[in-house]
């Protein structure tokens, strides 16, 4: 799996037709896998580097400090080796930011793709709840099916906030529980529900949600992931 890096984008120096034909052949790589309906990782990476490169084309002075390194001195009383970047003559830098302005609109048509998939998924997915709902809904228990090997994953869910310098995100952490094969025994999910508070006693009224899917996606690489962006998308509401 050829993965594209922002190094890729940063090397200076480098030659432009080679490096041209790792993006293209590290792009067709996630078409590819997009034409199999497989979603993740590449279409986070992708948005990911993105954004880190639209960042540093709005501020060209940021470019010399993710340009390659050389050690200025050696400190041996602190074991520490002190780093300052390399001379990146200008026609060199200004090669980085032409080169950037020719991958970003490549890379973010990948995106496009994916999220076009990603939305698809999303409209054949629904959230239910399960029984009586508690008021706190920031923690409980989660099923959703994989319909091409017909089991049932129950997961647990915790829903948080992370903070950084710049802003607040919602994350949503998972642990996979158990798995349930569908085709020997139709469970309710009220059944399921009774059976994970009779084995987990930590979560004595938990929320519990359930998936109901219409379509046959890769569970791990497309299901999943979108999934979770509607149970999000549901508990932050």
């Amino acid at each position: 799996m050829s993965t594209l890096t922002l190094d890729m984008c940063l090397s200076a120096g480098e030659d432009t037709e080679a490096k041209q034909y790792r993006i293209l052949h590290a792009l067709k790589g996630s078409y590819d896998r997009f034409s199999h309906n497989l979603l993740y990782p590449d279409l986070a990476e992708l948005i990911r580097l993105a954004e880190a490169l639209s960042s540093l084309l709005a501020s060209h002075g940021d470019l010399r400090a993710h340009l390659p390194q050389s050690i200025a001195e050696i400190d041996v009383e602190k074991r520490k080796i002190v780093l300052e970047p390399a001379e990146t003559p200008i026609p060199e830098l200004t090669a980085v930011i032409d080169f950037i302005s020719w991958s970003l609109p490549l890379i973010r048509r990948a995106i496009e793709e994916g999220a076009t998939i990603f939305n698809f998924v999303g409209e054949h997915i629904a959230i239910e709840e399960v029984g009586i709902m508690p008021m706190y809904n920031q923690e409980g228990y989660w099923f959703v099916p994989d319909l091409h090997n017909e089991v049932l994953h129950l997961l647990r869910y915790e829903m948080s906030l992370y903070s950084s310098p710049a802003e607040k995100y919602r994350t949503l952490k998972t642990v996979h529980l158990d798995s349930l094969q569908e085709n020997s025994v139709k469970h309710s999910p009220e059944s399921v529900k009774l059976q994970l508070l009779e084995k987990y006693s930590d979560l004595p009224n938990p929320a519990t949600f359930r998936c109901e899917v219409d379509i046959d996606f890769p569970y791990q690489e497309t299901m999943l992931p979108v999934a979770k962006r509607k149970l999000m998308a549901r508990l932050a509401a």
